[in-house]
């Protein structure tokens, strides 16, 4: 794939300051979250989640995402993402100038009705609220808009979903208007066999271009061969989180993301160009641990540290 600062194989999303910050109680000051984004971006980041527009009484922690959206949008080639969970805040997302907006509909009902408090017929309703605002803009403003296909691998609320309604709710938020779908594992239910089997359903009603991201979590300890089958079956977008920060509030058990820092070296490693420079990632971690003192952070690379030798992928081309 092609991004704005060149050509880069595998797009990894950064979570952190959406879905790492809403899943600790502590509430990071407005000044560490805008130090985190840029040293992100300065390390090669192209794509960070930087909140998400929710009332403030809901995620306190989040309550600062327009002052946060207006800081980023002036780091340079940083695609600005943000999740909403209706219109409303979609209104906001475009307001503030988000480039990607995400609204998220749990495949399972009774999550939806935790998390969003709609039925599915609702998030769809929103949805197409959502596109109709976006359709309203000139053309180079227009934000990205994706559906998230939350709890698609299983719900700990309902468990296993039918594959009927995944792929009926699918296609509702395309024909919504929606410029893609993504998976994401909300519970950390996934397996290797069960991403593949997942992204066949799904862009079996999409189409392939309208399926080329994932959202994982490592709370079985699957999330790095989760993200390996996610690229054998061709996608080319990644969302992690630094030090693993995240979860689900509304979803019981649901923790940790994929870390950040051990995705890139993996990618790397493999050969596959992420645009990313990990020993700068890797000293971003200061940065959040100072402003969430005795926050647990994840990862075995910052521990275990680069191989002796190691070639990042955009040196080995000319090894």
């Amino acid at each position: 794939m092609t991004d704005r600062n060149g050509t880069i194989d595998i797009l990894v999303s950064e979570v952190g300051p959406r879905d790492g910050l809403q899943s600790v109680k502590a509430v990071m000051p407005l000044e560490a979250k805008k130090a985190w984004i840029a040293a992100e971006a300065a390390a090669g980041v192209r794509e960070i989640e930087v909140g998400s527009f929710v009332p403030a009484k809901l995620l306190p922690q989040l309550a600062d995402t327009a002052e946060v959206v207006a800081y980023a949008r002036n780091i340079p080639d940083l695609t600005v993402a943000v999740l909403v969970p209706n219109a409303r805040g979609a209104e906001a997302a475009i307001a503030a100038g988000a480039h990607k907006i995400t609204l998220p509909l749990s495949v399972s009902e009774t999550h939806s009705l935790a998390n969003l408090r709609r039925t599915h017929e609702q998030v769809i309703d929103e949805a197409i609220a959502i596109a109709g605002m976006i359709r309203a803009l000139p053309a180079n403003v227009r934000p990205h808009f994706e559906g998230s296909l939350s709890t698609v691998f299983g719900c700990t609320l309902e468990g296993a979903i039918p594959d009927a309604q995944i792929a009926r709710l699918a296609a509702a938020l395309m024909d919504a208007g929606c410029d893609e779908v993504g998976l994401s594992d909300t519970t950390g239910y996934a397996d290797p066999s069960a991403v593949k089997r997942m992204i066949h359903l799904v862009r079996g009603v999409v189409g392939e271009g309208a399926l080329t991201g994932i959202h994982l979590h490592n709370t079985r300890g699957l999330g790095l061969a989760n993200a390996l089958m996610a690229l054998e079956c061709g996608l080319t977008t990644l969302d992690a989180s630094l030090g693993g920060l995240g979860g689900c509030p509304f979803a019981p058990g649901a923790s940790g993301n994929i870390v950040t820092e051990d995705l890139v070296f993996m990618l790397e490693a493999m050969g596959l160009r992420t645009g990313i420079d990990i020993d700068a990632l890797i000293e971003v971690r200061a940065i959040v641990a100072a402003a969430l003192p005795g926050e647990a952070m994840y990862g075995f690379l910052p521990d275990a540290k680069l191989p002796l030798g190691f070639a990042p992928a955009r040196q080995m081309e000319y090894l």
